[in-house]
């Protein structure tokens, strides 16, 4: 009798690991998508375009395939300042070196703004490297019915012949199973770069300071919270509490004042919701502190950006 008893062992010891970007126009429903794939929240959301600011890596780890997906801020144009800059070359650079691209989009339109992530993504895709593109149809929760998406699929279908299409719901988690079934075809055979546990590469404080960021650009106006930016002053624990004390800033004194609101009503509001958010994430009480404070120019400043964690 033949002995397989070693080729059992190498083929259970295979791992399987891979790069997964996440690309797509602002507000299209990235940063929603990849809390779902994981089933916990890492990246911040909001109803606002430009939420996501840095490229974010999500961890999912699974018996022995390991999917490292980036989300990464939605790409824009005819925006001057450094940060957006900033942010489209965020984007643009997660979409080299990485195994498979979900290129997400709405159910039921396409814009000028889709077509320049497209020509990213496909420049990326003719390169050597030929990068596989898995087009996520976003948002069918939305649809009254599923044959008003038939036009849509026709219109990708004829402009991308060489991507798969997959309606998906990131909100409600409709056809996830499905889209992650086909990024793990194009994932290649690796060790783990990660601990099974580890599920981002951002600490803590970086987490913390987005829970502020996020609360701000859901309670605020259009304009405001694109130039607002946290800063974690203090992070310390003390026994089973942790101290936080969290700078934000902004370019004018009205800004400041919106946020600070009557009376510093809307800054208790903003700390109230993200000291919840912040003892779901860190699994202890949280004592937050937050401040204002005015910092001219900040976003259109390459060594500010740089003293905030804005690196190329």
């Amino acid at each position: 009798m033949t002995d397989n008893s070693s080729e059992k062992h190498d083929s259970s010891e295979k791992q399987y690991c891979g790069y997964v970007a996440i690309v797509g126009r602002p507000n299209v429903g990235k940063s929603t998508l990849l809390n779902h794939l994981l089933g916990q929240k890492i990246s911040i959301t909001s109803r606002k375009p430009q939420t996501t600011r840095h490229n974010m890596l999500g961890i999912k780890t699974e018996s022995d395939t390991q999917l490292i997906f980036v989300d990464t801020p939605g790409m824009h144009s005819n925006q001057p300042k450094a940060i957006n800059r900033y942010m489209n070359r965020a984007a643009e650079s997660a979409i080299r070196d990485v195994d498979v691209i979900v290129f997400v989009v709405d159910r039921n339109v396409w814009s000028e703004a889709d077509e320049k992530v497209a020509e990213e993504v496909f420049s990326a895709q003719d390169s050597a490297s030929k990068v596989p593109v898995i087009i996520a149809i976003n948002k069918l929760d939305r649809l009254g019915s599923k044959a008003e998406l038939l036009p849509h699929i026709e219109m990708l279908s004829k402009q991308f012949p060489n991507a798969q299409l997959i309606p998906i719901s990131a909100l409600q988690a409709q056809q996830l199973d499905e889209l992650e079934s086909a990024i793990k075809q194009h994932i290649p055979e690796g060790m783990h770069y990660f601990p099974e546990e580890q599920i981002t590469d951002k600490n803590q404080r970086f987490l913390t300071a987005e829970l502020v960021r996020e609360k701000i650009t859901r309670q605020l106006g259009a304009e405001v919270p694109y130039e607002v930016a946290v800063e974690i002053e203090s992070f310390k624990y003390e026994g089973n509490i942790c101290h936080i004390d969290a700078l934000i800033l902004v370019e004018r004194e009205g800004q400041k004042k919106i946020i600070i609101g009557d009376k510093g009503s809307r800054l208790k509001n903003i700390g109230q919701q993200a000291r919840l958010d912040m003892e779901r994430l860190l699994d202890c009480k949280v004592m937050l502190k937050l401040w204002v404070k005015v910092r001219r120019g900040w976003s259109d400043d390459d060594r500010a950006l740089r003293s905030l964690g804005y690196e190329d």
